[in-house]
This record gives C-alpha cells, structure tokens and sequence, in this order.
C-alpha cells in the first residue's frame, strides 16, 4: 500500500528504479492547459552541476542517463486519469554528484494564457517502483494554489546508499525560468 504524504513530509523508498510520475487534470475553461514536468538534479551547493543536469522536454535524459523524461503532453488529455507526465530514475547510476532531484511542474506560456494551477484539479505526483509498478509514496496537491504558475512537487534526496522522497509543494507566481536561474551551477 502507498504511503500518502502532507506537504513536507517524507518516505524512505527502497528501490534501484523510480518511476515519477505527476498528473493533473485542468479546468473546463475551454482551453488547452500545457503543463510540463522538469527535474532539476542538484549538487551539494544546491546547483546543477551542469546544464544537462536539468531534464525537461527539450533535454530528455541526464547527461549520466539516470534520468529520463517521457517527453511533452501538451493537452492533459492523454492520462484520462493517470499520470500527465513521468520521469523515471535509475537511482543506482546518478551521478555521485548529484545529492537531490527535485520535481518541477511549470504552466507553459501562464503569463500569456493567463492560466494558474487554481484552474488545475486532482495534481499529485507519486513514486513508484519501476521493476514491480507498485506504487510507493504519493503527495495529492490539497493546497489552494490559485494564482501559482510554478510548482515545486517533491524531491528525491540522496541518504548514503539509499534515497528519501520529500512532498514539497513549494509555489510560485513565476515561470520555469525562475527556478532555471536559481538552481543554475
């Protein structure tokens, strides 16, 4: 059974092989909500060690192959109730440099559509084991998040040998820029 996690609480996963996945289904409003998810695998300085170290859709896999994105969704549409978008880790091979990976879920073009993540319902993202598909740990978004366009989900943090999954729900009235110049090396 998954474990169900409050914003800042956290999971010891126990698993070589991650599937993360993130999924949210937006507002009839009549329009396309583009939504994407990034990873962001930071140092011990709290920086990406270098530019490939941040995985979106148009930077599909860690420079150490530990980290993959399954590519855009641009619509939502085709979850019909599952996971959006999914990262998988192989969380034996990141890169020993790496100390987190946070996950990321970013409006694309908010400030234009003037779209927010209170025009999104049912958000989560959810660890799951990629060898068995058992779900281990879940954080569903309960927050009221209107007016936010950027969210940081949870992340994954390196505990010696072993990682811990951590519900953030960090929001933001930004782009994904900001958080590019934040965690940039």
């Amino acid at each position: 059974m998954a474990i169900n996690l409050k914003k800042g609480c956290s999971a010891e996963i126990g698993i070589s092989h991650a599937l993360v996945g993130l999924g949210w289904n937006p507002s009839d409003t009549g329009e396309e909500f583009d939504l994407d998810a990034s990873a962001f695998m930071l140092g011990a300085n709290n920086k990406i060690p270098a530019d490939e170290f941040f995985v979106f859709y148009n930077n599909q896999s860690s420079p150490d192959g530990s980290v993959k994105s399954s590519g855009d969704d641009r619509t939502g549409g085709n979850s019909d109730g599952g996971d959006d978008e999914s990262l998988t880790v192989d969380l034996i091979n990141v890169d020993s440099r790496i100390k987190e990976i946070v996950f990321v879920v970013s409006i694309y073009e908010c400030m234009q559509r003037k779209q927010h993540f209170g025009l999104v319902q049912d958000a989560y993202i959810r660890i799951c084991d990629e060898d068995t598909g058992k779900e281990i740990a879940r954080y569903q978004l309960d927050d009221d998040f209107d007016g936010m366009t950027l969210i940081e989900f949870g992340k994954l943090v390196r505990k010696g040998r072993s990682w811990e999954f951590i519900a953030l729900g960090n929001a933001y009235k930004k782009e994904l820029d900001y958080l590019v110049d934040k965690y940039a090396g």
